[in-house]
């Protein structure tokens, strides 16, 4: 009797060891799910976690409405995020921002950054400090981020920019002066754009000629005043393509203010259509380009989070985020980079839109 007893001690010992290494089996496949914020497997509670969203700047409503999608990410999902900026994008004020965070304890920083290498340093303070780092819209050197949430490859959106002001033309093979405003000949997602743009011009309407390129530094009142500038300097002016959330509307107020519209001179670019819906109302211009902003500021903050549970992304994997789907992390080649580790990766939002004003209104960012 007394052995059988044992026996039957050493049988509920077995069972039990045998049942908990099966609720501690996980599933390592390629798709990567962890939405419900926390696990049994060690990740930090959703509630524990703190991500610092980053624009160029605040009071612009490309990086506000980006901000929007990102705090509807974090309330959905139980997280904190932090949306630190300054009205003036340079590159000080990002790295205060940044060693701000790593001071207080974030855990990770999702970054739109003004320079492609001037926050190399103080990521690596953050890096070395354990913060998790990510960046969207505007990238860093790929060494020192895990994950850059793209709007699109230089392909992409260079030719995007010059179809749009090619098909307002009566001949887009013909003679065209055009001219290049956005930002700063500085910030590496906009550079990169107009870069390619060229080469696509010169493979595809060799005709026209670049007149000037000029900068507007992200700030309102001067980028109106240089809008102005390039109308009464070039008179002879087809199309001015200004890829930048600034520069475009100022743009687009500096020829309604000459009276202008676009009979008169092609404007086309990047921003927001609640920055641009009374000029293409009023006609002073036929479109403008951009990508769900919203969608950007949320996956920019869920890819930080994920992180920042002790997550690891890789390229090749994907991972399913709420109301957006699978996305996956693509090496740092498609965006021109030499840069490549498996660690570091690209995803690209999955499309952009043209608006005109058939579709303006159904658009609220």
């Amino acid at each position: 009797m007394r052995k059988f007893n044992i026996l039957k001690t050493l049988f509920g010992i077995l069972l039990l060891v045998f049942l908990l290494a099966a609720c501690n089996t996980n599933d390592d496949g390629a798709t990567k799910d962890n939405s419900d914020g926390g696990d049994s497997s060690g990740n930090e509670a959703a509630s524990d976690i703190e991500v610092v969203f980053i624009p160029k700047m605040t009071g612009n409503a490309f990086f506000e409405s980006g901000n929007n999608g990102a705090q509807a990410m974090a309330e959905e999902i139980g997280f904190k995020v932090k949306y630190d900026g300054a009205p003036e994008g340079t590159v000080a004020n990002q790295v205060q921002i940044i060693n701000s965070a790593v001071s207080s304890g974030a855990d990770a920083i999702a970054i739109s950054s003004v320079t492609s290498d001037g926050l190399n340093q103080a990521l690596q303070n953050a890096l070395d400090a354990g913060v998790k780092v990510v960046t969207w819209d505007s990238d860093v050197d790929p060494e020192y981020r895990t994950a850059y949430i793209n709007q699109g490859t230089p392909e992409i959106l260079g030719a995007m920019l010059v179809d749009m002001a090619a098909e307002q033309m009566d001949d887009p093979n013909a003679e065209q002066q055009v001219a290049w405003f956005y930002s700063s000949p500085t910030v590496p997602d906009q550079n990169s754009w107009v870069d390619y743009a060229e080469t696509y011009i010169a493979e595809k309407y060799p005709n026209w000629e670049i007149v000037t390129k000029q900068f507007g530094e992200g700030d309102e009142q001067l980028s109106l005043q240089i809008g102005e500038s390039i109308i009464d300097s070039y008179p002879d002016l087809d199309a001015v393509i200004a890829p930048d959330s600034t520069a475009l509307p100022a743009m687009a107020q500096a020829a309604e203010n000459k009276g202008l519209t676009a009979e008169d001179i092609i404007i086309t670019g990047f921003a927001s259509p609640n920055s641009m819906r009374q000029f293409i109302e009023n006609g002073t211009i036929l479109n403008h380009g951009l990508w769900d902003v919203t969608d950007q500021g949320a996956l920019a903050v869920y890819i930080a989070y994920y992180l920042a549970q002790g997550n690891e992304l890789k390229v090749g994997d994907t991972v399913d985020v709420p109301n957006i789907g699978e996305v996956t992390v693509e090496p740092n080649s498609v965006q021109g980079y030499d840069y490549e580790a498996e660690d570091s990766g690209i995803i690209v939002l999955p499309e952009r839109i043209v608006f005109t004003k058939h579709n303006t209104n159904d658009f609220d960012f």
